[in-house]
C-alpha cells in the first residue's frame, strides 16, 4: 500500500461537517490523558495491537496527537498523526456501522488542521488502504515508489493500517 501526500494549505473547511455531526450527537475532539487506557483498549479491539502501539505514542506528544469520535460516552472512531513518524497521518478507524456518515473525514480533517497549525505545509498518509477516499476527501495524491515505505522494517506480517490482528 502506497503513501499519499496532502497539501495542507488547500484543505477543505471542516466546520459544517463537524457541526452536522454534532447535531446528530457525534463529537470530534482531541483525546485527553484521562481517556488514554479506554481509547487504547478500544483501538486494540477494533483495529490492531500495532495500531494501539502507534496511538500510545500520540499520548506522549504535546498536544496529544490523537482525535476521537464519540457518541455520548461511546467511542466510535479515532485518528492519529505524528505517531510512527513526524508529519504522518494515521492510523485511523471508524466502526463499520458508523461509516458513511462523514466521521472518518471529520477525524482526518481535525488531524490535518492540527498539523497545519503546527507549521506543516504537507502531510503524508502512510500505507493507505482507501486511496480513493483520501483523494476525494482532501485531494491526496499517491507518492510513487512509496511501498512499503517507512513500514519496510515493521515486525508485523501485514500493514499496521489493516484490520488484521498482528
Amino acid at each position: 500500500m502506497p503513501d499519499m501526500l496532502v497539501k495542507l494549505y488547500e484543505l477543505p473547511p471542516s466546520g459544517a461537517l463537524v457541526e452536522a455531526l454534532a447535531s446528530r450527537g457525534i463529537q470530534i475532539r482531541r483525546a485527553m490523558a484521562p481517556d488514554k487506557v479506554r481509547i487504547l483498549s478500544w483501538i486494540e479491539e477494533h483495529s490492531s495491537i500495532s495500531a494501539r502501539g502507534e496511538a500510545d505514542v500520540c499520548f506522549s506528544n504535546t498536544p496529544i496527537s490523537l482525535y476521537v469520535a464519540t457518541e455520548g460516552k461511546t467511542i466510535i472512531g479515532y485518528a492519529c498523526y505524528d505517531a510512527t513518524a513526524p508529519n504522518f497521518f494515521g492510523p485511523t478507524r471508524v466502526l463499520d456501522a458508523k461509516q458513511g456518515m462523514g466521521i472518518g473525514k471529520a477525524l482526518l480533517l481535525a488531524c490535518l488542521e492540527a498539523m497545519r497549525a503546527a507549521g506543516y505545509a504537507y502531510a503524508i498518509i502512510g500505507g493507505v488502504g482507501p486511496a480513493e477516499f483520501y483523494a476525494k476527501a482532501v485531494g491526496a495524491t499517491v507518492i510513487e515508489g512509496s511501498t512499503p515505505g517507512i513500514y519496510k522494517d515493521f515486525l508485523g506480517a501485514r500493514s499496521i493500517l489493516t484490520d488484521a490482528r498482528t
